[in-house]
């Protein structure tokens, strides 16, 4: 009998797994923080015997080099993958023995990368599941752009015939089990779902239902901007990743956290968006511990600024620094907890800015006030609808574009709260009069406010 666990990396929006029998395992894709992994296959009282990648991955630092290493498992990485450390090449048909009636059957299925490559676990001989990491996700397939853009079409190409791999070689039944889709970006579109088989995705799944040409046209026309620190993701995990460190992390008083701000040093404050309106340091950012921190702070950051973390307890700091190590940042400056007004210098006083709904736009502006609407979303997001007259600035592009916002208060919005909560504090640190819209986007036309949809052709 088998078994399959599903390790959840909810923060960036993508999943590792351990499957095996009564004795032993492997594990697929595994996070950098190990020792989750080997927690689970503790629970399930096995051995860790092998070690897969279906790829080198673009959206996160693997663990997989270190839990081979803790567990004297045999590392398997594709053979088209350019790495230097000591690996076992997997070729396309390779298989190993997982355990007693076990086997993982290694199956090319390129596109996400060159080199991308599945597995199918079979049980005596029939296959029960297909770890497809980036290449078939539930409804979609990994985005084809991560690798280098003369390759992008030529990629999307190779999604939609892997697809048909899959499809033509696994019975309906067969359990897909991927690895993006569940937020990643490194995924073309976000799953609908959280399970899936071969026939749910032979009948949803627009790489099996739609022949090449449209579906390649349909896939690159919707391909969003790629988070900045994608850029290191891959060579990290190239080289070899370094074992992480999450030992609590030294704790700063208010005099160094100062200190650190005016150095030009990032102070992130992981609290929710609320309780930062109310209070925080003035001149530190709102990341919620909450939300996916990982994803949007290594996305605006300058690679490599040191970062020291604020948070209500100990426990929230420790939870960020797993998050962090995930994405490659590696070991806070410092830390602080308790009560923010602890975190500023004797007579300073926290910082603060008002929060509201969309009806509480429309009235300003119903009023005449001078109000400058920021809509901090993605192009595609906006694509479906905006408020007239607001100036679209997405988030990841908002620290080099401060100087364009025009004068006045700013009320600035995304499609729920989380990210206006980011903009916000990002504006309120330069000294701007800001207004953090937390409210759902579908508010905005309930509230009276006119809603337009951009021209074809261009994102207004």
């Amino acid at each position: 009998m088998f078994f399959i666990s599903t390790l959840e990396l909810k923060g960036l929006g993508n999943r590792s797994y351990l499957a095996g029998g009564p004795g032993s395992a492997v594990a697929v894709d595994p996070p950098r923080d190990i020792d989750q992994v080997l927690a689970a296959a503790a629970r399930r009282g096995v051995r860790i015997t092998h070690v897969v990648e279906t790829h080198v991955h673009n959206d996160y630092v693997t663990g997989g080099l270190q839990l081979a290493q803790v567990t004297g498992a045999e590392y398997l990485v594709p053979a088209g993958a350019a790495v230097p450390f000591a690996r076992t090449p997997v070729a396309d048909g390779d298989t190993v023995a997982v355990d007693e009636g076990l086997t993982l059957r290694a199956l090319a299925t390129p596109g996400h990368t060159p080199h991308h490559t599945s597995y199918v676990l079979e049980e005596n001989g029939r296959a029960v599941a297909a770890f497809t990491g980036g290449s078939l996700l539930i409804g979609s397939v990994g985005r084809p752009d991560l690798v280098e853009p003369g390759l992008t079409e030529q990629l999307a190409r190779a999604q939609h015939a892997s697809a048909h791999r899959l499809a033509g070689e696994l019975d309906d039944e067969v359990r897909v089990l991927p690895t993006h889709g569940f937020g990643s970006f490194c995924s073309s579109s976000q799953a609908e779902g959280d399970t899936t088989t071969i026939g749910a995705e032979r009948r949803n799944n627009a790489a099996l239902t739609k022949d090449v040409d449209t579906f390649v046209a349909e896939l690159l026309a919707g391909l969003d901007d790629v988070p900045a620190y994608y850029a290191h993701m891959a060579p990290a995990n190239a080289a070899g990743p370094a074992p992480v460190d999450l030992t609590p992390v030294r704790q700063a008083d208010a005099q160094e956290i100062a200190g650190r701000l005016a150095a030009g040093e990032w102070v992130v404050d992981l609290r929710n968006r609320i309780a930062f309106a109310e209070g925080h340091v003035a001149g530190s950012f709102n990341f919620e511990g909450e939300g996916q921190l990982a994803l949007y702070l290594a996305w605006l950051i300058p690679w490599g600024k040191p970062v020291t973390l604020l948070a209500e307890t100990p426990e929230q700091v420790a939870a960020a620094q797993r998050e962090l190590v995930r994405v490659g940042i590696d070991r806070p400056a410092a830390a602080a907890t308790g009560d923010p007004a602890a975190w500023v210098r004797p007579g300073e006083q926290l910082a603060a800015f008002p929060r509201a709904r969309f009806a509480g736009l429309a009235e300003a502006r119903g009023r005449g006030e001078n109000v400058v609407v920021l809509d901090v979303r993605r192009d595609s997001e906006r694509a479906n609808g905006f408020v007239e007259g607001s100036v679209h600035i997405p988030l990841h592009q908002l620290r080099g574009r401060l100087g364009e916002v025009p004068p006045g208060e700013v009320w600035v919005h995304c499609a729920g709260g989380m990210r206006a909560a980011i903009a916000a504090s990002l504006l309120d640190a330069t000294g701007r009069a800001v207004v953090a819209v937390d409210d759902g986007f579908d508010a905005a036309a309930d509230a009276g406010l006119v809603v337009s949809r951009p021209l074809t052709g261009g994102i207004a």
